[in-house]
């Protein structure tokens, strides 16, 4: 008989069972980066992020596991369903709460139902719509789940697909030259034109990972955050004592980008490191990184020296976060992200079914039409 659970707080699960269940190569499904997040304050019931981890045991062996969240908004999923909480309101329903099957503040996909094996996947999804329905939720989701995770699903947990923009060395690149070879004259023209102009400029970088960046490293790195933040209006959630904590307890994951001119720390781009992926996450400046000063550091530092960090460092996936169609110039070419929906109101679950289905048929067409402005040509060797 297994029994699940909802835990309020992953210090609930000990640390060692729950990456237990995953196989490491995902950074953001691991214990650090989830409990950092609730110990150092970046996940909040007031900012509609409240814990509900949901464990299935065979006795007093943990067999599977969600990283979830209580919902009262949509803020910070990236997978945006505010015209469903719309139509739930104009029914006199609450949408909120629902819960949330994700990585915070994070669209980047990977393992969701993190299990011993495909059974006790199918069992922990069947108990996450088991324990909504005993709750009162309005649903369940699942975001940016992984290929893998796929199959545990049954039919009426509706899927969603979005496109965002990836860099894959497929080919074996070595080099950043390399990679250019392998572009349209075009494009390979206008990346060195973008690069000499950060170089021009007198900008160098400084590449660190969480055991070699120095307490002021970080601290300039969540300047930078904050100020983007700020620049669009938005409420930033993250910690320093967060990336503290993942310099601390997770060093050769964090990877820091820095920019520098005569002397002072001037931009800075975050990545996490994970197997064979990095994922770029956030990015900032200083009022002297200004684009009259600097042209293209943006560029340079959330794309470029993260191609080359790949090259260096073998990986083979780049994913530097959700939207921006002007990065498939710059080689990252559109990938589909899915996500999966449980609705526990059966009228609602059909008409949103259909309401997936012509999503997805737009998605489609609008995948087919980005791949055909492939920076890359057909025959690279000709």
């Amino acid at each position: 008989m297994l029994t699940a659970r909802i835990h309020g707080a992953l210090s609930g699960i000990h640390a060692a069972d729950w990456d237990a269940l995953h196989d490491g190569g995902n950074p953001f499904v691991t214990h650090a980066f989830l409990s950092g997040l609730e110990e150092t304050g970046c996940v909040r019931a007031e900012w509609g992020w409240t814990p509900a981890h949901v464990s299935l045991s065979d006795g007093d062996a943990l067999v599977a596991a969600a990283p979830g969240y209580l919902k009262t908004n949509s803020h910070g999923e990236f997978v945006f369903d505010h015209a469903w909480a719309h139509a739930y309101a104009q029914h006199s329903l609450d949408y909120f709460p629902k819960w949330l099957g994700a990585v915070p503040y994070s669209p980047v996909t990977g393992p969701r139902l993190l299990a011993r094996d495909v059974q006790c996947q199918r069992a922990l999804v069947d108990a996450i719509a088991g324990l909504a329905e005993a709750a009162g939720w309005s649903s369940a989701h699942v975001n940016f789940h992984s290929d893998e995770d796929a199959a545990a699903f049954p039919g009426e947990w509706m899927v969603r697909e979005d496109i965002q923009y990836h860099w894959r060395n497929d080919a074996g690149w070595a080099t950043f030259d390399d990679f250019l070879a392998a572009m349209d004259h075009k494009r390979r023209k206008n990346i060195r034109q973008e690069r000499r102009k950060v170089r021009d400029a007198g900008i160098s970088f400084r590449v660190v990972h969480g055991d070699e960046a120095s307490e002021a490293d970080l601290a300039a790195m969540h300047r930078f955050y904050l100020q983007t933040f700020a620049d669009y209006g938005n409420s930033p959630a993250l910690t320093l004592a967060f990336l503290q904590h993942l310099a601390r307890t997770m060093p050769r994951r964090l990877v820091i980008v820095l920019a520098e001119l005569d002397g002072l720390t001037i931009a800075g781009a975050l990545c996490l490191r994970g197997r064979d992926t990095l994922y770029g996450r956030y990015w900032g400046a200083s009022d002297v990184a200004s684009e009259g000063r600097a042209p293209g550091l943006h560029f340079e530092a959330c794309y470029y020296q993260g191609i080359e960090y790949c090259l260096r460092e073998g990986l083979t996936r780049f994913e530097p976060g959700a939207q921006g169609r002007h990065k498939i110039a710059r080689g990252f070419l559109p990938t589909l992200v899915r996500s999966r929906h449980w609705i526990a109101d059966a009228r609602f679950a059909a008409a949103l079914q259909d309401w997936c289905a012509r999503e997805r048929a737009g998605i489609s067409l609008h995948f087919a039409e980005l791949h055909a402005h492939s920076p890359f040509r057909a025959n690279p060797d000709a």
